[in-house]
């Protein structure tokens, strides 16, 4: 039976179309899911005067297909950002943390910090203290299965940037988790990049077209329009459709926040409280933490190693790499891809965590 000549040509066009479809879903979609949470938090307060009141971290777990590890990395974002950082609306595929670990088996959990995404108390009380207690208790949320459902025996925290000082702090004060990954910090920051960053690069929130919306109180800032290619990436490494994602999700960051973690979490430095192994990541031309007015030469792990060690009370669980070519933020680099598998390394090498679970290294 021969069909009519539109009636084919539709049937023709309907499974061309169809498979087209199918063309556009990345294989990875359908093998992942993520889901966004909230997480009761003790908030901010002044003690002994005035205690923290409860709050909420919300956050975004990633799993991948089959059955749930029994791992997880939690994610904490640098000042500006929120969980977006890890899971940016672009070409997720290639710049989405969470994805790409979960479609090679891990689990993740990106949460964000008191004072940005859903959350936002005043900021005057908002120090690394009160963000790293809020982590503290949202790695018991994680242990306890009440993320998912799913019990987490080993939990591994990663910092970016200022989020960075707080999971050393975390880390160092209430020994919780299993393994520790700092990225886009060194212990000796430029500080005439910071200061200079800071002055023609930040605004309070309240005066900014995106978040003035927000009402946040004015010890809350944010990068200016379009300052944020110049603070956050290397230029020859950067993909201008990442740069304006990046501008369109930013977010705010607690002034006293940013400063305690810079005393508390850098300078002092938290690292050494830290008992459990350690992998640092920084990009090659990070300018807020590497380079001449740093004393930091980020041009190998091998040349910047030896620079850190001395902040670590063990510098034998410290493993480093470099992102060549790469800024500030690691993540949103062309090249993330080689710091996401040396993160894999990493985790299978020295926590013993491999995809959909783990494995004992004695």
């Amino acid at each position: 039976m021969r069909l009519p000549v539109k009636l084919t040509s539709a049937l023709v066009a309907g499974v061309v179309l169809l498979g087209s479809l199918t063309a556009a879903v990345p294989a990875e979609a359908a093998a992942i899911s993520c889901a966004d949470t909230d997480l009761p938090v003790t908030g901010p307060g002044l003690p002994p005067l005035v205690p923290g009141a409860p709050a909420s971290v919300h956050g975004r777990l990633c799993l991948p297909a089959g059955a749930v590890p029994d791992a997880v990395q939690l994610l904490v974002h640098g000042g500006t950002y929120n969980s977006a950082y890890w899971d940016l609306p672009y070409q997720p595929e290639r710049y989405s943390y969470q994805r790409d670990m979960a479609s090679h088996g891990y689990a993740t959990f990106a949460a964000d910090q008191l004072g940005a995404g859903g959350s936002r108390p005043l900021s005057l009380p908002l120090t690394v203290q009160a963000e790293a207690e809020a982590l503290h208790e949202v790695v018991g949320h994680l242990r306890a299965g009440h993320v998912g459902g799913a019990a987490f025996a080993k939990v591994v925290i990663v910092g970016h940037s200022v989020g960075s000082g707080v999971v050393a702090v975390e880390a160092g004060t209430y020994h919780d988790v299993d393994g520790v990954i700092l990225t886009g910090i060194t212990h000796l920051p430029a500080l005439p990049v910071l200061a200079l960053g800071a002055a023609l690069g930040l605004q309070p929130a309240l005066l900014d077209g995106q978040l003035a919306h927000l009402g946040s109180d004015p010890l809350y800032f944010t990068t200016r329009p379009g300052a944020r290619a110049g603070l956050f990436y290397a230029a020859g490494d950067a993909d201008p459709g990442v740069i304006a994602a990046d501008e369109a999700t930013k977010d705010q960051v607690s002034v006293p926040g940013m400063g305690t973690v810079a005393l508390f979490g850098i300078v002092l430095p938290a690292t050494w409280g830290i008992t459990v192994p350690v992998f640092q990541v920084v990009g090659e031309k990070d300018a807020l933490f590497c380079g001449l007015l740093a004393l930091r030469d980020c041009s190998s792990a091998a040349t910047l190693r030896p620079q850190e060690a001395p902040y670590y009370r063990d510098p034998s669980k410290l493993s480093m790499f470099v992102l060549p070519g790469a800024g500030h933020s690691v993540a949103l680099h062309q090249n993330a891809g080689l710091y996401r598998d040396a993160t894999r390394s990493w985790l299978r090498d020295r926590i013993g965590v491999t995809a959909q679970g783990y494995h004992s290294i004695g």
